[in-house]
C-alpha cells in the first residue's frame, strides 16, 4: 500500500471511529459501524449481526439494502454456513466468491446476489459481540478480478477493534440508564413509604382522639373526624402521584398501541419465534387500564418466549364497545393450569389476574399439554 493510500485509509478509519463515538444507543452504534465499514471498504453491501442464545441473531442491521428489499428477504438469518464460522470460531473469512465456499447454502429468494465477500468477528476478549459482513467490492475501473484485499482486511480489523469498544460502551450506557431508572423508582418508593406512613400514623392518632371525644365533646370529635378525612385524602393523593411517576414512560410518550408494537418488534428480533401484533377498533383507555394491559402482555410474552418453546406468538388488542380485549396466543408446549396451580408454579398467572381485577377486568387462560396457550384479558373503558 502506498503512503498516500495508507494515509487515506487511516483518515477513513479515524472518521469512522469518531462517528461511532458520537452515539450511545446500541442500535445507533450498530448502524454506524455497518455504514462506516461499507464506506471504508467501498462495498456495495454491509451487514452486522449480534448473536443470541438460540442459534440466531438478536439484532441484524444492514446497509446498501432498501427497507422494501429487507422486508422481502424475510426473517432474520440463522447462524449457519459462513456466518457460523465467524461467530463460533471467531475467524475472518475473505473470499473471491462466497457462493463457492463449501459452507454456502443459498439465500432467500429476494436476497441480492453477492460474490466477493469479507466477514470479520467483533470481539471483546474471548466474547464474540457481533460479526461484520461485506460483499461486492466496488472497483474504480473495470478489471478482470475485483475483490477485497489484504489491505481491506487490515483496515476492517482496526475498525472492528474500535467497534468492539463502542459497542461495549453503548451496552454499559444502556445498562447504567436502566440502573438509574431502577434507583429512581426505589427512591420514589422510599419517599412514598415515608410520606404515607406518616399520614397513616397521624390518621390513626386523629381517629383515636375522635373516638375518645365522641361522648364528652361531640363538636371537637367532629373536628377530628374532618381532619381524618383530610389526612385520608392526602394519603390517596400521594399514592396517585407515585403511580403516575412509576407508569411506564413509553405509555405516556407513545400510547398503548405504540408501546405494545415496540415491545413485540424488539422481542421478535431477540427470539427465534415469530412474534406478531395486530390491533383493531381500539379507543383510548384510562391510564390504569393501559398500564395493566401492557404489564399483562409483557408477562404473557415472557412466558411464551422463555418457557413454552413456541414457534409463533401473536398479540391482539381489540376494542370493544365498553373497553378492550388483549389476547396473547402461542403454539408452544402448553400446560395444565390446574396442575401448575397445585404445584405452586403460577408462571405469573396470579399477578396477571391481580392486574386485571385491579382495574375492574378479568383474565382467562386456556391451555393443555401440547396444545399451546391462549391468555385473554378484558378491561372496561373509561
Amino acid at each position: 500500500m502506498s503512503s498516500h493510500a495508507s494515509r487515506r485509509g487511516i483518515e477513513a478509519v479515524s472518521a469512522a471511529v469518531l462517528a461511532m463515538s458520537r452515539h450511545l444507543e446500541v442500535r445507533e452504534v450498530l448502524q454506524t459501524i455497518v455504514g462506516s465499514a461499507r464506506e471504508l471498504l467501498d462495498a456495495e453491501y454491509a451487514a452486522l449481526g449480534v448473536p443470541d442464545d438460540h442459534g440466531g441473531f438478536a439484532q441484524f442491521v444492514v446497509d446498501g439494502i432498501s427497507d422494501e428489499q429487507w422486508k422481502a428477504i424475510g426473517p432474520l438469518p440463522r447462524q449457519h454456513g459462513i456466518l457460523a464460522l465467524m461467530l463460533s470460531e471467531a475467524t475472518t473469512q475473505r473470499l473471491p466468491d462466497v457462493r463457492k465456499h463449501p459452507s454456502f447454502d443459498g439465500w432467500p429468494k429476494a436476497h441480492p446476489d453477492m460474490t466477493d465477500f469479507i466477514g470479520m468477528p467483533v470481539v471483546d476478549g474471548e466474547e464474540v459481540l457481533a460479526a461484520l459482513f461485506l460483499a461486492n467490492k466496488r472497483c474504480p475501473t473495470p478489471v478482470d478480478v475485483c475483490g477485497f484485499t489484504e489491505e481491506d482486511e487490515a483496515l476492517l480489523r482496526i475498525l472492528a477493534a474500535h467497534a468492539a469498544i463502542a459497542l461495549v460502551n453503548a451496552r454499559l450506557y444502556e445498562r447504567s440508564r436502566e440502573l438509574t431508572l431502577v434507583g429512581e423508582r426505589a427512591r420514589i418508593a422510599h419517599e412514598l413509604h415515608d410520606a404515607v406512613s406518616q399520614k397513616l400514623f397521624s390518621l390513626r392518632l386523629t381517629a383515636q382522639a375522635a373516638a375518645a371525644l365522641v361522648d364528652r365533646d361531640p363538636a371537637r370529635a367532629k373536628d377530628e373526624l374532618r381532619q381524618v378525612a383530610a389526612l385520608a385524602a392526602e394519603a390517596a393523593d400521594e399514592l396517585r402521584a407515585v403511580v403516575v411517576e412509576m407508569r411506564p414512560a413509553a405509555l405516556d410518550e407513545d400510547g398503548l398501541v405504540a408501546a405494545l408494537r415496540s415491545e413485540v418488534q424488539v422481542l421478535g428480533r431477540a427470539h427465534a419465534a415469530s412474534v406478531e401484533f395486530t390491533t383493531a377498533r381500539l379507543r383510548a383507555l384510562p391510564a390504569a387500564q393501559e398500564e395493566a394491559v401492557l404489564r399483562v402482555a409483557q408477562e404473557a410474552l415472557h412466558n411464551a418466549l422463555r418457557h413454552s418453546g413456541a414457534a409463533a406468538v401473536t398479540v391482539r388488542l381489540q376494542g370493544r364497545a365498553t373497553g378492550a380485549v388483549l389476547t396473547v396466543t402461542d403454539d408452544g408446549c402448553g400446560f395444565d393450569p390446574s396442575v401448575v396451580r397445585r404445584a405452586g408454579r403460577h408462571l405469573g398467572l396470579v399477578s396477571m389476574r391481580d392486574r386485571a381485577s385491579g382495574v375492574g377486568g378479568s383474565l382467562t387462560v386456556q391451555s393443555a399439554p401440547g396444545k399451546g396457550t391462549v391468555i385473554e384479558m378484558e378491561v372496561p373503558g373509561g
